[in-house]
């Protein structure tokens, strides 16, 4: 059973988190443990099976990024390490000096650091970007359920992934 039975909802990549939250407490009541401590044992561990099915799928379903990667997942979709690898080409020069800063700050040189801020934001801005597209996305996925949407979901989360550990290379404590 899918995460999208479990809370009988269709399998789209929007969704009504205040719905989502409704259906994970009404869920929570009827598979809680105790409400089966009287029961046969196994009675019991369909519970307990009922009870780590809705906290996974609560946790995976109630984040937009976790949810595509599910849905992508469901639908055949490679969703492995691919993609973290692939330096956007109009990036490849800003990473080489990013990654030159890095090193001068861990050798003690504080002049890099307004450089790796700036990056940060640079990055922040950029992930931004393609989380506004996502959601564009996702509204086309759901209205469409055509499979070239979900090839550039896919392809717009490997890029997303590759700006996230960007935006945590740049962002360095006071001290190194």
């Amino acid at each position: 059973m899918t995460y999208y039975e479990f809370f009988e909802l269709p399998p789209n990549l929007s969704i009504d988190l205040k719905d989502l939250e409704k259906r994970f407490y009404t869920l929570s009541r009827k598979w809680h443990p105790d409400m089966f401590a009287r029961k046969s044992e196994a009675e019991k561990q369909q519970s307990l099976d009922a009870t780590a099915l809705l906290n996974d799928g609560y946790r995976v379903l109630k984040d937009p990024i976790q949810r595509s990667l599910y849905l992508l997942k469901l639908e055949g979709f490679d969703i492995g390490e691919q993609g973290t690898k692939d330096v956007p080409p109009e990036l490849l020069e800003e990473v080489f000096e990013l990654n030159m800063a890095i090193e001068e700050l861990k050798d003690g040189d504080e002049s890099v650091r307004p450089q790796l801020e700036a990056a940060e934001k640079k990055f922040e801005g950029m992930r931004s970007d393609i989380d506004r597209e996502l959601e564009t996305r996702f509204a086309a996925w759901d209205s469409s359920r055509d499979r070239n949407v979900l090839n550039e979901i896919r392809r717009l989360l490997n890029r997303r992934k590759y700006i996230t550990n960007l935006i945590n290379q740049t962002h360095v404590p006071d001290r190194i």
